[in-house]
């Protein structure tokens, strides 16, 4: 199990923290697929996140085959960068595409995001499965918040976390539904952050949802089976705060890790959600942006004929 290397305390009266030194971590990252089942000749658009280099993540090099003619664009909202092309289908019926970024991702001690201060009003307002008036609400009934924002953050974090438990069960989880997860209790890392940042907004704190992949921490070489998101919120007068409460769920030894801490075993490819792509998407906003999203005659692909396949290596290996 991974320990926790660079533990921030929060002094939570005067605001301030110390943290260890930050770990990180540089890999190619390949983000392969394949759109199938497509008449010859027919054509469809795809639309790819693109990873940011942030104040957590360095993108230092994208390797992608030119003839693909990939053009890059980016959402208004949040920023998020992605590529987009026109493509047909060739004799088989298929549209492959291959990617490769190589990233330097750090463990994040503390405080992150900081020149991030700019129109925070969108970081506020709900999320189209999180309304204003859901029942998350019910959550605070009885439960007063401490006026610091961190302790305040620290409280929810907690609060979600022993009242869901990590699973996924049925076909409702991993849509960040908050009437759901109030109901179920229970879901994958979307519907624990969904959930957090919901009670995050409610209290005025901004809050913001942040989706990639997960790594093993087990330096290497290997496939990744599908995508991994957290949260971050800012105090007045801070800079952003992680917390990965679906992997504190998992890993009760963390828990007071993942409060306030990242490790470096992760690359986050877009923020927020209700994402309304560029160019334009004709379909409805999507409710988050990790996988590919395509259409065909100005409607949405069915997912199972968009095949993923992710994987990572290790360039410089750091134990």
């Amino acid at each position: 199990m991974k320990q926790a290397f660079c533990i921030t305390l929060f002094l939570v009266a005067g605001g301030s923290s110390v943290a260890e030194e930050a770990k990180s971590r540089t890999i190619r990252f390949t983000y392969a697929v394949t759109v199938i089942g497509l008449e010859a000749g027919q054509e469809a658009r795809v639309w790819l996140p693109v990873p940011p280099t942030t104040d957590d993540q360095t993108i230092a090099k994208i390797d992608v085959d030119p003839s693909l003619n990939l053009e890059r664009g980016k959402e208004p909202k949040y920023g998020n960068e992605m590529f987009f092309l026109k493509a047909k289908a060739d004799k088989s019926g298929m549209i492959p595409i291959r990617i490769v970024y190589t990233v330097t991702r750090k463990e994040i001690c503390g405080e992150t995001d900081k020149e991030l201060t700019a129109n925070l009003d969108k970081f506020l307002k709900p999320d189209a499965l999180a309304p204003p008036t859901g029942k998350h609400l019910r959550l605070l009934e009885g439960n007063a918040l401490p006026a610091d924002q961190i302790a305040a953050g620290r409280q929810l974090y907690d609060l979600v976390n022993d009242m869901m438990r990590y699973a996924k069960e049925g076909t409702e989880w991993g849509r960040g539904d908050v009437n759901w997860v109030c109901n179920s209790k229970f879901g994958n890392c979307t519907d624990f952050h969904g959930l957090f940042t919901a009670l995050m907004r409610s209290q005025k704190i901004p809050s913001k949802f942040e989706i990639g992949f997960g790594l093993p921490p087990a330096r290497g070489k290997g496939e990744i089976a599908g995508y991994h998101c957290w949260a971050k919120f800012k105090p007045e007068g801070k800079g952003w705060i992680p917390v990965d409460i679906s992997e504190a769920n998992k890993n009760p030894k963390l828990k007071d890790y993942y409060f306030g801490n990242l490790t470096e075993d992760r690359i986050t490819f877009s923020t927020g959600r209700d994402l309304v792509l560029e160019p334009k998407q004709a379909g409805p906003p999507l409710n988050f942006f990790v996988y590919p999203y395509v259409e065909v005659a100005n409607k949405p692909l069915p997912a199972d004929r968009i095949k993923k396949a992710f994987s990572f290596e290790d360039a410089l290996a750091k134990p």
